[in-house]
């Protein structure tokens, strides 16, 4: 008997590594909804068992069309807040529309539920998406919480790792917990869920917790090399800085979003729950920091967001 999976967003980087995973279970179909399908890799394009469907965000006749038939439906979309919110809310109502019963949302972060709108203004979507699909009778919503992105860790941009100089940037007392989890174990456990017809509402999931402190002590271990830790301010100093570079210029997203990542990464408000969700997948093995390191050269860490999902 088979089982349609409905992926939209299909051509990103993670979508491609759920899609993976997917197929790996002989029983699944999928249902691809993006703009582009030039963008995918010619094998998912070729196989029997993929169907894409091209269109915009905002057709809610094409994207029924995508929806139909479908037993569950991934959100991986990642753009602005107009897709974010208003594109995810015309799936939830295909959804609907369609009878299909179960919606992962595209949420893949900290425990956004625990934080007020205007507090991280990169989660307000997922809080007003949230908060429509909990209005529906027919579907539910599905939430997969999985810390940050464990190759976002190391990426310039994020600002905690400079490769060249070898060193940790941080705030606070560097005791502080860093929930992770890298993109292709988040992407065995979306599957996962997909997959199982009774995992609906909130799931927590996590590769490895490590403050940066133990981090830099397993980065030594495996790579024999000790970094350098550069202590920035506390986390009272980050959340001034943060809101002064927002302040300044709340349009340019860019200047302060990862300042307001690494500030709810650590303050404690986020972290997701003690007993986590992982124990419902035994099949899944999440990829620790120091297994990260493993798999990784030393000059391969910095680029790690970059290659993520390439090789699929």
């Amino acid at each position: 008997m088979t089982f349609t999976v409905g992926v939209a967003g299909i051509t990103g980087k993670f979508a491609r590594l759920v899609v993976n995973n997917l197929c790996k279970s002989p029983q699944v179909q999928i249902r691809g909804f993006c703009r582009n399908a030039a963008k995918l890799p010619s094998h998912f394009r070729e196989s029997p068992r993929v169907t894409i469907i091209e269109g915009e965000s905002s057709d809610l006749q094409t994207i029924r069309s995508f929806a139909r038939g479908c037993d569950v439906i991934i959100c991986c979309y990642l753009g602005d807040n107009e897709l974010m919110i208003e594109g995810q809310k015309i799936l939830i109502d295909a959804c609907e529309l369609e009878n299909v019963t179960r919606y992962i949302a595209s949420d893949y972060c900290l425990d956004f539920t625990k934080l007020e709108l205007g507090q991280h203004p990169a989660k307000d979507p997922m809080k007003h998406v949230k908060a429509y699909v909990d209005e529906k009778t027919t579907v539910q919503g599905v939430h997969i919480l999985i810390g940050a992105f464990m190759e976002t860790f190391w990426s310039g941009y994020f600002g905690i790792f400079d490769p060249k100089e070898l060193k940790f940037s941080f705030y606070g007392s560097g005791d502080e917990i860093w929930e992770s989890t890298t993109y292709e174990t988040a992407a065995e456990y979306v599957s996962a869920v997909a997959l199982d017809k009774n995992a609906v509402g909130m799931q927590h999931f996590l590769g490895d917790r490590k403050s940066i402190k133990q981090i830099a002590d397993q980065f030594s271990q495996v790579y024999h090399v000790k970094p350098k830790l550069e202590h920035l301010g506390s986390i009272e100093d980050l959340f001034s800085t943060m809101h002064a570079v927002f302040n300044k210029d709340p349009s340019n997203i860019f200047a302060y979003l990862a300042l307001f990542y690494q500030y709810y990464c650590i303050n404690g408000q986020t972290y997701l729950k003690k007993y986590l969700d992982n124990s419902k997948y035994p099949h899944v093995t999440p990829v620790t920091f120091r297994k990260f390191f493993e798999n990784h050269h030393l000059e391969e860490l910095a680029d790690s967001y970059q290659n993520a999902g390439s090789q699929v």
